[in-house]
This record gives structure tokens, sequence and C-alpha cells, in this order.
């Protein structure tokens, strides 16, 4: 059974959403890297830190809402929510993938630990671009099971049609 999913109008294909998502997520990433030196200058480091760490993910999502996968309106509570999910599982990926390497290199090179840590970082990036896309960001239900609660309707109208008693055969389209 083919279960493609329809573009909407107005809605980015996969290759426009994944730049527009790499490019948000950039910026927010390398505004978080000024924002932070810049509140460490006035309140303790890791005070800011815990502050950027919360705004960024917020302002990421609501650029993600808006513009890398085209709803073009404010990002939901319920959004907001499964997108910091997907970050905080991205975030325990690459520490694993950490731990790993330290497990099995007693003293990585620096080069090492950049090629271990960015290979995680893609490979949860794109994981993470996936579950935005398809769950988090999604503007309708796939087509199957759009297809399946028509079916289940059709039957229950046919059977409720039916003489008491009556066999009624229902074949369904695949």
């Amino acid at each position: 059974m083919h279960t493609a999913q329809r573009q909407q109008p107005g809605e980015p294909g996969n290759v426009t959403a994944f730049a527009r998502f790499v490019l948000c997520g950039g910026a927010v990433g390398l505004a978080s890297s000024f924002a932070v030196t810049a509140l460490a200058s006035l309140i303790a480091w890791s005070l800011a830190n815990a502050l950027v760490a919360v705004l960024s993910p917020l302002l990421a999502t609501e650029l993600y809402a808006r513009f890398a996968f085209g709803g073009g309106t404010r990002a939901t509570r319920r959004q907001h929510a499964q997108s910091a999910g997907s970050a905080a599982a991205a975030y325990v990926a690459t520490c694993a993938a950490m731990f790993v390497l330290q497990q099995l290199v007693v003293e990585p090179g620096v080069v090492l630990v950049q090629i271990v840590y960015l290979s995680a970082s893609a490979l949860v990036g794109v994981a993470r671009f996936a579950v935005l896309r398809l769950v988090v960001f999604a503007r309708h239900r796939p087509q199957s099971a759009a297809t399946g609660r028509t079916a289940r309707l059709a039957h229950a109208s046919v059977a409720h049609d039916a003489a008491p008693g009556e066999v009624v055969a229902v074949r369904h389209a695949a």
C-alpha cells in the first residue's frame, strides 16, 4: 500500500525545509554563543548558560514553526514540548557517542574528538529534522490513516442499512 503524504500549499519541500532547519538552528546556535558570553559579563556564567539553554530552544522552535516547516504561525505548546524532547534526545545521543569514544580510546586527540562529535551531531540533526518534519510540525495525518477511517465509516454505513440477520460482504480497496 502506498502511503505518501501530499505537500500542503505553502509547505516547503524536504530539501528546502532541511536547508531552512539548518539555517535556523545554526543561527540560533551562533546567537546563543554570543548571548552566553554577553550575559556572563553581567551575571554568573552558569546562570547565563542556563538562561540561554532554556531560551534558545524556544526561539529555534518558533523559527522552525514559522519559517523552516512552512507553517507561518506560532508554535503551539505541544510543538514546543515535542521539540524540546527531540533536542534532549539529541543531547543524550551526542553524550553517548562521546562516552563510547572515551571508553574505546584512552586519550583521543582533538581531531578524533571533533570527528566523533560532529558526526554524532550530524546524525542526530538529521534524525531530529525527520522527527520535527514528520511528527512535531506535520500539518495533516498520513493518507493511510484517513483511508482506514473512510473504510470503517463505509462498513458501518453498509452494516447499518442491512436487514437483521442479513450477511453483508464488504470489500476493502487496497
